[in-house]
C-alpha cells in the first residue's frame, strides 16, 4: 500500500523558509564531482578552485599523518612498560583515531575528488611509513628472497 498519497502537502511556511536561504548547498547522498561543495565545515571550501584544492590537500595530509600515527614506534609500545610511555601510546593512539574520523566525515561529503585523494593518502602513508618498500633491514631478519625453483605449481 503506498503511503505516500496519505501526506499532507508542504505547508507555506515550509517552502517560504527554503526560499529565504539562497546560500544553503543541498547535501549529498551519493557520490558526485565537483569543487562546488561542504566538507567538514559550512561553507568550506565553497565554490572557489583554489579553495577546494586546499580542502583536497588538506584531506590528503589528514590521511598521511593518521597512518604515520598508526605505524609510529610510539603506539608499537616496544618493550617500555611505564605508565608514562602508556599514557603516550593512548595519546598518540587517540590522535590518530581522532584523525582518522575527521578524514572518514570528509568521505561523507560524498565528493569523488575528497574520496580518492583520502584513499591516495593512506595509501602514501603506507607506502612510506607501513610498508617495507622503505625500510632498512634489520640485522635478525632474513635479507634475501628465497631462490625460485621457476616452477609456477
Amino acid at each position: 500500500m503506498d503511503h505516500m498519497h496519505n501526506m499532507p502537502p508542504p505547508s507555506p511556511s515550509s517552502s517560504m523558509t527554503n526560499q529565504t536561504k539562497p546560500h544553503m548547498m543541498m547535501m549529498h547522498m551519493t557520490f558526485f564531482w565537483g569543487k562546488n561543495t561542504e566538507v567538514l565545515f559550512s561553507g568550506w571550501p565553497g565554490t572557489s578552485s583554489g579553495m577546494y584544492a586546499l580542502c583536497l590537500i588538506v584531506v590528503f595530509l589528514l590521511a598521511v599523518i593518521a597512518e604515520w600515527l598508526a605505524h609510529s614506534r610510539i603506539l608499537r609500545g616496544g618493550d617500555a612498560t611505564s605508565r608514562v610511555a602508556g599514557i603516550a601510546q593512548t595519546a598518540v593512539y587517540t590522535l590518530k583515531t581522532g584523525l582518522s574520523y575527521i578524514v572518514m566525515l570528509a568521505v561523507m561529503s560524498f565528493n569523488g575528488g575528497v574520496f580518492i585523494v583520502a584513499i591516495a593518502g593512506y595509501a602514501v602513508g603506507f607506502l612510506l611509513f607501513g610498508s617495507t618498500a622503505f625500510k632498512k633491514p634489520s640485522h635478525d631478519q632474513k635479507t634475501t628472497l628465497p631462490q625460485s625453483s621457476g616452477c609456477v605449481c
